[in-house]
């Protein structure tokens, strides 16, 4: 019988884990802030690109088509599956590479842009892997670290309570799945201070707002109810709530349910897309 491979990441990563099916909803969902990013970063044709944690690759072919079409766009990523799923649509000047993102196989000061956005709090050791990408920058080169959700999320505008208790009960059963700590889980916030110990200099933050109302385009709903409502909630949060506040989540997380939170005409989300970036000398 074939062990389990022992996990890489802090969050339970393997090369044979798959959450491809929340990464492309969360794509879609995002589209827009993301591709306003890229944009912002002024890339130019002929550079070199890395992703550093591509996922399913959305993200990788629009930074391989900013640089297109001189440029080379490398993605990397632990898992086997979600490199499969990325090579299905992905540019031809577009190279997949899958390692360890702490053991990355590449040249040093061979790119322009290392970006990796919803990654670095999947590694064990956060600091090590800013070290290995500040490595792998061109002087003059840039890393780009991105972050969904800094700030607690809003689902509910109309009941801050049951949002409070929701996202708790998360925190809680990450705590027990991962065997995790608030700090480890509050560890991303340093973005900051991780870029600055590199010795990186001009390092900047700044916030996009992923914010929609009802009525929700199908991209935006397929996020909610799949990434969040079924995926991160679902029947996994009801030893951590009480049978009342259960009961009434899932209610609203029900599309059957005549209390659908979905179909309200004051339905408002908010999440925070954060990234922050800072420069080789």
């Amino acid at each position: 019988m074939r062990a389990a491979p022992a996990p890489l990441g802090r969050l339970g990563d393997t090369a044979e884990r798959d959450y491809s099916l929340k990464l492309q909803l969360f794509n879609a969902l995002a589209e827009p802030e993301l591709r306003e990013a890229i944009m912002a970063l002024r890339l130019e044709r002929g550079m070199r690109v890395l992703d550093a944690g591509c996922g399913t690759g959305a993200t990788l072919a629009w930074l391989a088509g900013a640089v297109a079409p001189d440029g080379l766009a490398v993605g990397i990523d632990l898992s086997a599956s979600h490199l499969r799923t990325a090579r299905v649509a992905l540019p031809q000047n577009v190279m997949l590479v899958q390692a360890d993102l702490q053991r990355i196989p590449l040249a040093a000061a061979s790119f322009d842009l290392v970006w990796s956005v919803n990654t670095i709090n999947h590694l064990r050791d956060p600091l090590e892997g800013v070290q290995v990408f500040t490595r792998l920058l061109r002087p003059g080169g840039r890393v780009a670290l991105g972050q969904s959700s800094f700030l607690p999320d809003m689902y509910f505008a109309w009941d801050s309570r049951l949002e409070r208790v929701t996202n708790e009960a998360v925190r809680q059963y990450y705590r027990d799945r991962y065997g995790l700590d608030e700090r480890d889980l509050a560890a991303i916030r340093r973005l900051v201070g991780w870029l600055r110990q590199t010795g990186l200099r001009n390092v900047t933050a700044s916030t996009l707002m992923i914010e929609r109302v009802s009525p929700l385009g199908p991209a935006d709903e397929a996020y909610l109810v799949g990434a969040i409502f079924d995926q991160t909630w679902g029947e996994r949060l009801r030893p951590y709530l009480s049978p009342d506040d259960y009961d009434e989540l899932a209610r609203l997380c029900d599309p059957q349910h005549p209390q659908f939170a979905l179909r309200r005409p004051d339905f408002h989300f908010l999440q925070t897309l954060t990234l922050v970036m800072a420069e080789a000398p």
